[in-house]
Order: C-alpha cells, then sequence, then structure tokens
C-alpha cells in the first residue's frame, strides 16, 4: 500500500486559503492524500457548541467532501467522544491507511491546543510526522507586538501595527491545491444528525446561512460589490440589512480573514478599502486570538482586568437570568435582541453590546454566565471573539468599554431603530406603536409584555457605584 499523507480538518472546512491542505498535497509526491474529519458530541457539548452551529458545520462538511471529492482526495469521518479519544482514534486511521504525516492548521483556545499536543506527542512516538500552520489568522500570534517586544492590551495601536504589517507582506490567500492522483480509498458518509445532546436554542435555518463555498464566496463578493461602502454608516441598525452576515462561515472556516481581505482588495471601489469599518472589524478578530495565545488564563474564563472584576458583586438570581435568557426582560430592545437569537441562533451586533452590557451592568449577574449561553445558541459562536466580547462589555476585559458606559436600551432604540422596525419584527404584539411607546416599559406591560425586572436609573447608579469601588 502507497504510504499517505493526512489532512486533519477541525474549524477550516474549505479548500482554497488552507495551508495544512495545500501543503500536503505539494508533499504528495506519488503519495496519496487522505482528509479526516472527527465528530466529537461529548466534547462539543463541554465546549457549549450551539445545535444550530453543530448542523451547520456537519452540513458544510459534507459540502467540504464534494470539493475534495474533485481533488481526488476522499474524507473519512471519524468518531470520538471527547478530545481525550482523538488521539487515539487518529493514530488507528493512519494506520490503518499507512500514513507517512499529519497536517493540520493550528486553533488557539487551550481546549484545542492540548488536543493537537496530544495528537503531535502520540504520532511522533510513532513515528509519524506533525505539520501544523497557523491559517485562522492573517498574522499569527507573537507577530504583532508593541516596540517592547510585548503583547498589546488596547486594539487602536494593535490595529495600527497590524495594517502596517499586512501592507509590508501583503499576504496573499492559497488557491485550491491541484487534483491529486486516484486514491484507492472510499470517502465515509456525512451524517445528518448525530444525537448532539445540545437541544437548545434555535435548528440551523437554511434559507438564511446555506452550506457551502460557492455560497459564502458569492456572499462575500456581492457584500463587497454592493454594500461595504456604506457598511460603516448601517451597521448599527438592526433592521436594515447593513452587515456581511459572514460570521457564521468564518466561525466554521468555510470562509478565511485572509479571503475577505482578498476580496476587499479585489472588488472594493474605493482606494483607500484598507481603512474600511469592516477591515477593522476583522482585525478585532485577529486581536481576540492573539490575546487568547498571548494571556492563556483567559481561556480558564478569567478577567483580563481581575482588579476591576474585584469591585464588582454579580448577584446569584436565577430567575433573573432565566428572564433574559427568555427575552422577558420588560425592556424591548433587549428582549427584541434575545428572540432573535433564540429564533434564528443569531443576533445583530449591535443587540449582542446591548443585550450584555444589560446582563452585567445593569442586572449584574456574572458575564460568564452570558457568555456561555451565547456559546451554546450563537450559529457563528466563536470562543476567542465571544469571550472578548463580554469581557468588554463587562469593562473586565482588554480595551474594554468604560465602566461608566452603560447602554440605555431605550435611548438605543431611538438612535438605531427609530422606526421601531426591528422591535415589532421580534415583539409582534408592540408592532403598530412608535419607538418611544416600544420602548417605555410600562406601557409595554399593557400590550402584552412583562413587568420590566428593573428599575433602569436606580440599577444604572448602584453599578457606577460599584464598579467605583464605593459601597451602593
Amino acid at each position: 500500500m502507497t504510504p499517505n499523507k493526512l489532512v486533519w480538518f477541525r474549524n477550516d472546512l474549505r479548500t482554497g486559503d488552507h495551508r495544512a491542505l495545500y501543503q500536503a498535497c505539494m508533499d504528495s509526491a506519488g503519495e496519496g492524500v487522505l482528509a479526516v474529519a472527527v465528530i466529537s458530541p461529548k466534547q462539543w457539548q463541554l465546549q457549549d457548541e450551539a445545535r444550530c452551529r453543530v448542523q451547520f458545520w456537519l452540513a458544510n462538511l459534507a459540502s467540504l467532501q464534494q470539493d475534495l471529492a474533485r481533488l481526488n482526495i476522499p474524507l473519512k469521518v471519524v468518531r470520538a467522544a471527547t478530545n481525550n479519544e482523538i488521539p487515539a482514534t487518529l493514530l488507528n486511521l493512519a494506520r490503518q491507511h499507512q500514513v507517512s504525516a499529519l497536517y493540520f492548521n493550528r486553533e488557539y483556545p487551550d481546549y484545542e491546543q492540548r488536543r493537537d499536543q496530544q495528537v503531535e506527542a502520540l504520532f511522533r512516538r510513532e513515528g509519524i510526522a506533525c505539520l501544523s500552520f497557523d491559517n485562522d489568522l492573517v498574522l499569527p500570534p507573537g507577530s504583532v507586538l508593541n516596540q517592547q517586544g510585548g503583547a498589546y492590551k488596547v486594539f487602536t495601536p494593535f490595529s495600527r501595527t497590524w495594517r502596517r504589517k499586512y501592507m509590508q507582506l501583503n499576504p496573499q490567500p492559497l488557491p485550491p491545491p491541484p487534483m491529486q492522483a486516484q486514491a484507492p480509498v472510499v470517502s465515509d458518509p456525512i451524517p445528518e444528525k448525530i444525537g448532539y445532546a445540545n437541544t437548545m436554542g434555535a435548528e440551523w435555518r437554511q434559507d438564511l446561512w446555506p452550506a457551502g463555498c460557492d455560497q459564502a464566496h458569492h456572499r462575500l463578493q456581492a457584500f463587497v460589490r454592493e454594500q461595504v461602502s456604506e457598511y460603516k454608516q448601517l451597521r448599527d441598525f438592526p433592521a436594515q440589512p447593513g452587515t456581511s452576515a459572514l460570521s457564521p462561515y468564518l466561525s466554521v472556516g468555510v470562509l478565511s480573514t485572509g479571503q475577505c481581505l482578498a476580496a476587499m482588495q479585489a472588488y472594493s471601489e474605493s482606494p483607500d478599502w484598507f481603512e474600511n469599518q469592516w477591515v477593522t472589524e476583522l482585525i478585532w478578530r485577529e486581536f481576540y486570538r492573539h490575546l487568547l495565545v498571548l494571556f492563556p488564563e483567559m481561556n480558564r474564563w478569567l478577567p483580563f482586568k481581575p482588579e476591576v472584576e474585584e469591585k464588582l458583586r454579580w448577584q446569584s438570581q436565577p430567575e433573573i437570568f432565566h428572564a433574559w435568557c427568555a427575552g422577558e426582560t420588560g425592556y424591548a430592545m433587549v428582549d427584541a435582541g434575545m428572540k432573535q437569537l433564540l429564533e434564528t441562533g443569531w443576533m445583530h451586533n449591535r443587540l449582542r453590546m446591548i443585550t450584555a452590557a444589560f446582563l452585567c451592568k445593569l442586572l449584574r449577574q456574572d458575564w460568564r454566565l452570558g457568555a456561555r449561553f451565547f456559546m451554546q445558541h450563537l450559529i457563528d459562536g466563536d470562543f476567542a471573539s465571544n469571550l472578548g466580547g463580554w469581557q468588554w462589555s463587562a469593562a473586565v476585559g482588554a480595551d474594554a468599554a468604560p465602566y461608566f458606559r452603560i447602554f440605555n436600551p431605550m435611548l438605543q432604540a431611538e438612535r438605531f431603530d427609530p422606526q421601531g422596525e426591528y422591535v415589532a419584527r421580534w415583539l409582534p404584539e408592540l408592532a403598530g406603536l412608535d419607538w418611544r411607546r416600544q420602548q417605555d416599559p410600562l406601557f409595554a406591560q399593557g400590550q402584552g409584555r412583562p413587568e420590566p425586572l428593573i428599575d433602569y436609573a436606580r440599577e444604572r447608579t448602584i453599578s457606577i457605584q460599584q464598579y467605583n469601588g464605593e459601597t451602593p
């Protein structure tokens, strides 16, 4: 039997701009190239993977299998309950197919890093080479440092240095690899359902996010050609189609950040495309990944600024938290955002900030509760970005929102949903009312909405006192 190169796919379900796949094909030299994906339901549950995200991942895995077949690369699918079983499971597959080298793209959360280290150690003891690549990031961790050689803790200087290095290097995404010699290996079927234990939240909405690289690239090109010039002006208005809505594709790796930047460069009509606000959002994604590697305590759900969290007294009130989860706080803008999440598995970014700040700074519930709830429900759940965003909202993270910046949900509606369209979409009992009446908790209560959980002004005062280190 001819030796084979084995490519391990995780959250990088594409054939273009895939460094591990490309290198394996370049190194094959007459050997076969096989691909493998691991289904690990118990591990996904440990990591709070949303049901809709798992369904979306499986659908994109099936699409990837077709793309690989056009390259004569069979895809094997193995099962391992948790990360602890993955090394032996992969080694067993490698032995069956006389694998000479394993290739994969690095992932950065601690769960994934420890898993990969265990796989590498086992494979090398067996004399099988392991080659890993930084492909989830455009610029790898440790390559964007300040003048003292330390990590940036604030986004703006990180962004300036990141942009400068990017322009110097001008990295371009890799094309799909060339077709390989036909391998005498049969691909495994992709299960549509796996009995995943997390039954919370929405089912994958195929009408909102159809699977596959072709769909993702079509949407990317349409956004860059037709919408990105107005992104900065429209991105905060949730009733408008002002965002790219590409985050689910980035989350499972159907698209890479490098491909998004290349599309901006190729299709944007603006000569200063690199300063576009959407590019800034992509750099935020990189920033949070760099932090996760350079400050590993974040993986343990520890705050980036423990000195701020020490001042806070999180309240343990399950009934309050569950009301927030259900979108039943009595504050229309907050509740509309939560209803969108529960129904679709996605929430507009402006609403993510509003709902998170409401939970942390007004209900004073531990930000970790909200972060886990989001991960358990979001189709675009991403550990690094979700963790960074929640710490930002609670004012305990890197470059966090100032403690005194507490979103007033009524004023947020006035600014970003002035016609009440977004609230009417997700709280139909308030449709037909102007935004003032929609956002008046007591008036809305008479329209079938629940009694407001809190008095906004009172709770805001108490929270600011806590952040100031005062005793309310």
